[in-house]
């Protein structure tokens, strides 16, 4: 299949599996892992050619720098980016090093002010790669990094999860464990 198939499936399985996927019947453990063969049934509605071989091949080929998914024997979850009213699940982890926040320049007043929110997400997302934070600060407008003290902050009890090799997950992360880049 065409790599912008394999994207068009990505997103597809992205926006069910963190936004949409109680509403479409399914349902998630807690940590948000359901079989393949659940995903694939339900992507077959509006995609009738989405196989498990597919879906396997999104994730091995489509933007491994983020790492949008897991899989784990015969189930899939999205890593992070969940809207649901279900809140995943995350194992606590000590981050070793700063991380990084990517957002709009025209926002970064606001959040070096009031500190970083998820918003309508379930959790701030963080990133030890500047160009991974910066690719992501760019979606919405001109990008601007955020450099979070994670080590600091992790000591004075904020908690982190670690979603994968290139996220690292908040509930908040308040301002004064923010600085410019």
């Amino acid at each position: 299949m065409s790599a912008p198939a394999l994207k068009a499936v990505s997103k597809q399985m992205s926006w069910i599996l963190r936004h949409e996927a109680e509403r479409l019947g399914m349902e998630l453990d807690p940590e948000g892992y359901v079989t393949i063969a659940e995903l694939v049934k339900v992507m077959r509605r509006t995609e009738p050619q989405v196989t498990e071989q597919l879906v396997r091949a999104a994730v091995e080929q489509v933007e491994l720098r983020k790492q949008r998914f897991s899989i784990v024997e015969d189930s899939i979850r999205a890593n992070y980016g969940h809207s649901l009213e279900m809140r995943i699940d995350h194992q606590p982890a000590a981050p070793t090093d700063a991380l990084f926040h990517g957002t709009t320049l025209a926002l970064r007043p606001l959040i070096l002010e009031q500190g970083l929110r998820p918003m309508q997400r379930q959790y701030v997302h963080l990133t030890p790669d500047l160009d991974l934070a910066r690719s992501v600060g760019g979606r919405h407008g001109k990008p601007c990094l955020l450099r979070v003290d994670a080590v600091r902050a992790h000591g004075e009890g904020l908690v982190f999860y670690k979603a994968n090799r290139s996220f690292w997950l908040a509930g908040a992360v308040p301002a004064q464990y923010l600085s410019a880049v």
